[in-house]
């Protein structure tokens, strides 16, 4: 796994953290996998959302500044729909935790 994949399976976990993707965030994510330059195969994992233990601890040893920015992308991708909900509020603050962020 390198940061980009890990990068996209952390905002697909916040994505998904109320149980349920809707098209906007569907889309969100396709926007982030595209930005991001992820192959086929690594898309792939992403939408599978296999590897987020693993997502978090590589990200984990990144510098200070790229943690903070994965943790911006994190709080857009929980506001994507306008709103924020308990479980996304949850999801950002456990990953920023586990980022050494918080």
């Amino acid at each position: 796994m390198n940061e980009r994949v890990a990068t996209c399976l952390l905002i697909a976990k916040v994505l998904v953290a109320d149980g349920m993707m809707a098209d906007h965030e569907r889309a969100f994510l396709a926007k982030s996998i595209e930005t991001l330059g992820l192959t086929e195969d690594e898309a792939r994992i992403v939408r599978n959302l296999d590897g987020f233990d693993e997502a978090e601890k590589l990200v984990a040893t990144l510098s200070e500044a790229k943690r903070r920015a994965v943790v911006d992308q994190l709080v857009e991708a929980a506001l994507v729909d306008g709103k924020l909900s308990p479980h996304e509020t949850k999801a950002v603050t456990a990953i920023t935790k586990a980022l050494g962020l918080s």
